[in-house]
């Protein structure tokens, strides 16, 4: 059986054949659609449209009951509820499609360092440096899409190729919740049937524009010439369009630039409502955050703390300390006294996070640290932990009360 544009599908186990596949496009599946109903459990099973309900509002995610009914992105609201009436419409909620997005983001950064955001929903990675920690890059993709699965609750399509532009592809033909791997031999039949609006940078003009020259699909396009092309289309998209046709890319992943905020969330694989339970994973995750911060030379000043409900309700507090630290014993107490003034000690949680915000680069921090000060000699201890778990790994050394932790759970 043929895969999307003619690929036969991979196997479950790894092939040789994938090895050279180190960059994936990970796409959150309707994401904003999916947020809202992560927020509002009791629209399960019912179409969800986000965007504006205003006489001019239009689409921006429509989840994919809507999307049966012919509902898509920037359609006007008015004939989105022409075509689904039944639809419960929500107004974006950037803030919360944010914090969604940032714990994505977390998951995958734990996996490699070089990720390109593109938007809150979309990332390039890549893999080349992680194959020998967790695998091949088609053992990587399923670890993520495993983890946004079981972390957020939500789905996305992951494409593996050894370009940007195919990876990108590959996610689009796999959606939703899928995963193409294009093996650098398959690139041209996967490609060529493709019709060339699936060309980066062809719009409505320059479609019409190959339409009229009688260039239908991406097969068609590569069997021209790339001087007809520049011809055609000027050097620049000329070149660009005789690339692409064959698969070529030349661009990298480019990591962001610092992250605004650093944080780390563990879902529990059963609900837990131990107060003391819960606040020892928020030490543990303090400590996280913390030592990622300190390998990042970032300070911060706000500590958010996620709390998520049995039923997947969510809430999250915030407060922002009289100075900026990187400090695990300083973020860890703010996180205990929100978890402690949320009134959620006894409820059963599903998923705790934190979080700080309002980094800043260590050398600006305009904090006086003098020698008999009690925080300094937490963040000497912490950067001595540092140097311990970068020799011996993680485990090497962890605060008391984790290792009591862990020796109760044998």
């Amino acid at each position: 059986m043929m895969g999307p544009g003619g690929v036969e599908p991979l196997p479950e186990e790894d092939t040789a054949a994938t090895a050279d596949c180190t960059v994936l496009h990970i796409d959150m599946d309707a994401f904003f659609a999916g947020v809202e109903r992560l927020e509002h459990p009791e629209t399960r099973g019912k179409p969800i449209i986000v965007g504006g309900t205003g006489p001019r509002g239009v689409v921006s995610s429509a989840d994919y009951i809507a999307r049966s009914y012919g509902v898509h992105s920037a359609m006007p609201m008015v004939r989105a509820l022409r075509l689904c009436p039944d639809a419960v419409v929500f107004p974006p909620d950037g803030a919360a499609y944010r914090r969604v997005s940032e714990a994505v983001m977390d998951i995958l950064l734990s996996v490699t360092p070089e990720v390109e955001p593109v938007s809150l929903d979309e990332a390039y990675l890549d893999v080349s440096g992680a194959h020998r920690r967790l695998g091949s890059p088609v053992r990587i993709a399923e670890l993520i899409r495993r983890r946004v699965r079981e972390e957020q609750n939500l789905t996305c399509s992951v494409g593996a190729a050894a370009t940007k532009f195919v990876a990108k592809l590959a996610s689009t033909r796999c959606k939703p919740d899928g995963l193409l791997v294009v093996p650098t031999d398959q690139v041209t039949a996967f490609l060529h049937p493709l019709p060339v609006g699936s060309l980066s940078g062809v719009g409505d003009k320059t479609e019409q524009t190959l339409t009229r020259l009688g260039l239908r699909t991406v097969g068609d396009v590569a069997r021209v010439s790339a001087a007809t092309l520049r011809s055609e289309f000027g050097s620049a998209l000329g070149e660009r369009l005789a690339a692409l046709a064959q698969g070529r890319d030349e661009r990298r992943v480019v990591p962001s630039a610092p992250d605004k905020s650093i944080g780390a969330e563990e879902t529990f694989p059963r609900d837990v409502d131990d107060p003391a339970a819960i606040r020892r994973e928020l030490l543990r995750l303090a400590e996280k955050v913390a030592r990622r911060m300190r390998a990042a030379g970032q300070v911060g000043r706000t500590v958010v703390v996620k709390l998520r409900r049995a039923d997947f309700t969510t809430v999250t507090r915030s407060r922002t300390l009289a100075e900026p630290t990187d400090v695990a014993h300083e973020i860890n107490a703010a996180a205990r006294e929100l978890y402690a003034a949320a009134g959620m000690e006894r409820v059963r949680l599903r998923l705790v996070g934190v979080r700080v915000e309002g980094l800043a680069p260590v050398s600006e921090a305009h904090r006086q640290l003098s020698l008999d000060e009690p925080e300094t000699g937490w963040r000497e201890a912490e950067r001595a932990m540092d140097a311990v778990t970068r020799r011996f790994g993680a485990d090497a050394i962890r605060p008391a009360a984790l290792a009591k932790r862990e020796e109760n759970d044998v």
